[in-house]
């Protein structure tokens, strides 16, 4: 017998929302980690959360999730860029390179609950055109 096509693309939605969740819950871990000092979790919390939406991403096309799962990725990936481009502050001067990993830590933990917000509204994230 064949499933009933609605009631299997509502389990794939479904199975993708259990997804984006443990997702977006790994990234806000590492999020309020990096804001406290000492967190020595997080990157491994952020790369197993990134490697996570990088494999099951495929899984997400032509649904409203693979905007999420761009956007976590794209988080992540801009972050780590800014935070390497910002560590050299750290060797030659503390309290610029402290300010700046908390400017970025700040975005990266608003644009991780924005994106929790949007995903239990069941909306995809908004790209510019």
């Amino acid at each position: 017998m064949s499933q009933n096509p609605d009631r299997s693309e509502a389990e794939r939605l479904q199975s993708l929302t259990t997804l984006g969740t443990v997702s977006y819950v790994l990234h806000l871990i590492v999020a309020v980690g990096a804001l406290v000092p000492g967190a020595q979790i997080s990157p491994v919390l952020l790369v197993v959360a990134l490697v996570l939406d990088l494999v099951k991403r495929s899984d997400a096309v032509g649904t409203w999730h693979a905007s999420h799962f761009r956007w976590r990725i794209r988080t992540v990936l801009i972050a780590a860029v800014l935070y390497v481009l910002t560590a050299p502050l750290w060797f030659f001067f503390f309290v610029p390179g402290w300010i700046a990993w908390l400017v970025i830590s700040v975005w990266f933990l608003y644009r991780i609950v924005s994106g929790m917000v949007n995903m239990n509204k069941g909306l995809p994230m908004e790209f510019p055109a």
